[in-house]
C-alpha cells in the first residue's frame, strides 16, 4: 500500500501560486537532497490536470544532464487526475489520466501502488485530498518572503489539524516542514 507525499513551495503567508518567489534563494545541495529524500521514497506521481500541463513541456524534454530530477519525472508512472484531459500519454511519456477526482480511486490507487505517490503543486487536488484524510506526508517548504496575494494551499475559512513530523532548515534560508494527519 502507498503513502501519498505531498511538496508544496510555499511562502510564510500561505501563498503555493506559481512560485517563481523561490528562484532569488537558489537551489543548494540541501535542498535538492531533501526533495530528493522525498521523490526516492515514491513509485508513483499524482498531478492535477494544470500542474501536469505546467509539468509536461518542462520536464519531458529534460535529461539527467540538464536536471538531476529528470529521471524521476519522465520514468515513473504519472497518474493526472483530470475530468477534461483524455490522452496524458501522448503529452508526456507514462502518463495515464484516472478521472476526475474521487476520494475512492484515489484510495484504490495507494492500494494498488507499492511505494509512495509524490504530489507537487496541484493546489485544488491536494485541497481535495487533505480534506478526505488522504494525505500522509505534508512536506512544506517554506520560503522567508510574504506575497500578499495568491493562490493559498489552505483558503479562508478552511480548518486542517495536522501533526508535525518533522522540521529541517535549510541553508537558504528556507525550513523544511513535514505534517501528518493529526491523531483523532
Amino acid at each position: 500500500m502507498g503513502a501519498i507525499k505531498v511538496h508544496e513551495f510555499t511562502t510564510v503567508d500561505g501563498v503555493v501560486d506559481a512560485p517563481m518567489w523561490t528562484m532569488e534563494y537558489g537551489f543548494p545541495d540541501d535542498l535538492a537532497a531533501s526533495i530528493g529524500a522525498l521523490t526516492g521514497s515514491c513509485t508513483g506521481i499524482l498531478l492535477g490536470r494544470q500542474t501536469f500541463e505546467m509539468f509536461a513541456p518542462a520536464w519531458s524534454t529534460r535529461t539527467v544532464e540538464d536536471d538531476e530530477g529528470a529521471p524521476f519525472f519522465n520514468d515513473t508512472r504519472k497518474y493526472v487526475v483530470s475530468s477534461t484531459l483524455t490522452d496524458a500519454e501522448s503529452v508526456w511519456r507514462n502518463s495515464t489520466v484516472v478521472g476526475g477526482y474521487s476520494a475512492d480511486r484515489i484510495r484504490a490507487l495507494k492500494d494498488e501502488v507499492d511505494g509512495g505517490l509524490y504530489v507537487s503543486g496541484s493546489a485544488r487536488l491536494v485541497r481535495a485530498l487533505l480534506a478526505d484524510g488522504l494525505v500522509d506526508e505534508l512536506h512544506l517548504y517554506v520560503y522567508p518572503l510574504a506575497v500578499g496575494t495568491g493562490i493559498r494551499l489552505f483558503p479562508e475559512g478552511t480548518s486542517q489539524p495536522l501533526a508535525l513530523l518533522g522540521a529541517e532548515s535549510l541553508s537558504n534560508g528556507v525550513a523544511h516542514l513535514t505534517y501528518g494527519p493529526a491523531a483523532g
